[in-house]
């Protein structure tokens, strides 16, 4: 039987129908806060007063952001943080994923929960709990230090802790960075070490056979054939480290008590953004700074691609 008119059109759009609460979701939530944010970032507005109070301004958003001494040093916060907790975090979890390859499916799987529990606790609450550790005079951290300066075998190391105390470590705008790139780095290294033991286990053992057969030890093992093929994957692992410590907003903002210490070093430049939107309520600067954002880290990731993405894929 063959079909009318109106079931070949009927089958032609049913697929579309079944498709359309997506395209509706995907339209109302990511499209339309996107086109609204370049729309917003050439106006003036607050939103306390509604739509109608925007006021066309052209780029001067964008030059006012720019010519602004907080947003550069903000910036330069967090490429200092993004450093000192992102490349931590492949130097340590590079080495430890290949050990416990080595130690076998036993040891992964007891040691799977420790070191991929602070990825999956919730930031706030890490971050709150780093807070109460860092508290110059209670924090248990200080009170660590002070301990080992007082015991025979590390006085030697931490003969210098009563002098210098109490150690502010988020209430010094040079300290600060430090604390929070610990923090970064704690929360995520276990991520890293997931993803690196995973890769790690795609390596055919008869690799490694045939590396011990030609006398190599261990060390040359990593170094020479563990290493080169795991490029592609230290190349998807450190994209992601690049975009998420360059977008670092919870821990700093946690551990400068929304940013009311601290801030000349511990303000990344997320918490700027959130500042000028909700302090100030400058949307439309706001938004402004949050596609400036976008052009940074597209740009750096651009770079980071093109001097090392095509080694990586070119690895196997």
């Amino acid at each position: 039987m063959s079909l009318g008119f109106e079931g070949r059109d009927t089958r032609r759009w049913a697929p579309y129908a079944f498709l359309s609460p997506f395209y509706l979701l995907f339209a109302i939530f990511c499209l339309f806060p996107v086109l609204f944010m370049i729309y917003l970032s050439f106006h003036i507005w607050n939103p306390a007063e509604g739509l109608g109070s925007m006021t066309w301004v052209g780029a001067s958003n964008y030059r006012l952001a720019l010519s602004d001494p907080q947003l550069w040093q903000s910036l330069w916060n967090t490429l200092l943080i993004a450093l000192m907790s992102g490349i931590p975090q492949h130097l340590v979890a590079l080495p430890t994923a290949y050990l416990l390859v080595k130690l076998g499916a036993k040891a992964q799987r007891w040691l799977s929960i420790s070191y991929f529990m602070p990825f999956v606790s919730s930031t706030l609450a890490v971050s709150l709990i780093f807070y109460l550790m860092y508290s110059p005079n209670s924090g248990i951290i200080n009170k660590t230090l002070l301990v080992l300066s007082e015991m025979s075998l590390t006085r030697w190391a931490f003969g210098w802790v009563p002098e210098a105390m109490p150690i502010r470590w988020i209430q010094d705008n040079y300290l600060i960075r430090y604390s929070i790139s610990f923090v970064v780095f704690w929360k995520y290294v276990g991520f890293n070490i997931l993803i690196y033991t995973a890769a790690l286990m795609t390596i055919p053992k008869d690799v490694y056979a045939a590396a011990r057969i030609d006398g190599a030890n261990a060390w040359q093992q990593f170094w020479y054939i563990v290493l080169p093929m795991l490029r592609p994957f230290i190349f998807v692992a450190v994209t992601m480290t690049i975009i998420g410590n360059m977008n670092l907003f919870e821990e700093s903002f946690v551990l400068t008590r929304g940013l009311e210490q601290a801030t000349q070093g511990g303000m990344t430049i997320s918490n700027y953004l959130y500042r000028v939107a909700w302090e100030h309520f400058d949307m439309g600067s706001a938004a402004a700074i949050s596609w400036i954002l976008f052009a940074i880290i597209a740009l750096i990731t651009y770079l980071y691609f093109h001097l090392f993405g095509h080694r990586g894929q070119d690895a196997h």
